[in-house]
């Protein structure tokens, strides 16, 4: 009885803490106060939300310092790997003395660092079939900074599963493309990918060279998509592939049709 009655005060706490803005935080998210479109409610809302992000690598990186800076209340971290050094050159959420460790655990200790406002809880597993649901279960969204084609076919049929926008991002050498996947506005992943691409067919990213830079830009972009989406300010990307290229400093989009036949979010017939 003891216990439950604890349990009843720790919820009511937490649901407490969520409603408001405390003195530091009115501090902290100063600049986003300022801002007619987001202000209290827009950052009370942020603060209640909750985004899943799958990977913390080169696009990962950007992408939690950016969520956790802005008051995303609660990240989760998705990542098996471990850091190496040859990570470094753009993988900036992670340090030199962390070599070695886990990618979730380095991670979370800089964003901890970053904001301590914020709720992390950190996943040391891939994203595989058997735990997608549950990883992402409760989320406003998933971002997508992982760097292979079966986690993005089984990111994007979770979040349709779920009703969740799929923030999509991915990088090569000097380029790099990011898009909003929402089957209740437009087309899914499904839609411009309808298979699985042979593997000869996809670069390794094990074995091609990228400009650092580029996952940093990439990630920001995925980061404001995702921010916008919780906001629901401005246009996401919805059905749109934006395409940028370092070298000639361009950004082209592309229109991504809805397939009537996709193989996930198409019309079934019973």
């Amino acid at each position: 009885m003891i216990c439950a009655l604890w349990n009843k005060k720790k919820d009511l706490d937490l649901q407490l803490k969520i409603m408001r803005l405390n003195e530091d935080e009115l501090q902290r998210y100063q600049k986003h106060l300022q801002l007619p479109d987001i202000g209290k409610d827009g950052q009370l809302r942020l603060k209640k939300s909750s985004v899943l992000v799958v990977g913390a690598g080169g696009l990962g990186s950007p992408v939690l310092l950016y969520l956790a800076a802005s008051g995303i209340g609660h990240i989760g971290i998705v990542d098996s790997d471990r850091l190496e050094l040859s990570n470094l050159q753009r993988q900036v959420i992670h340090e030199t003395p962390g070599l070695g460790s886990r990618k979730v655990e380095s991670a979370c200790a800089r964003l901890r660092n970053l904001n301590p406002e914020i709720e992390i809880d950190i996943h040391d597993e891939r994203f595989i079939e058997t735990n997608a649901l549950t990883l992402a279960a409760g989320r406003n969204g998933i971002v997508d900074c992982s760097d292979n084609m079966e986690t993005r076919f089984l990111i994007n049929s979770t979040c349709y599963n779920l009703g969740i926008p799929f923030v999509y991002g991915a990088v090569f050498r000097y380029e790099g493309q990011v898009a909003v996947f929402d089957a209740g506005h437009g087309p899914c992943f499904r839609c411009m990918y309808p298979v699985i691409p042979d593997k000869a067919a996809v670069p390794d990213p094990a074995v091609n060279g990228l400009l650092g830079t580029v996952p940093g830009l990439i990630g920001m972009l995925q980061a404001t998509e995702m921010l916008k989406l919780i906001l629901g300010i401005g246009e996401p990307l919805y059905g749109r592939l934006l395409l940028y290229d370092a070298l000639s400093v361009s950004f082209r989009t592309v229109k991504i049709a809805k397939n009537p036949n996709c193989p996930v979010c198409g019309k079934r017939v019973e």
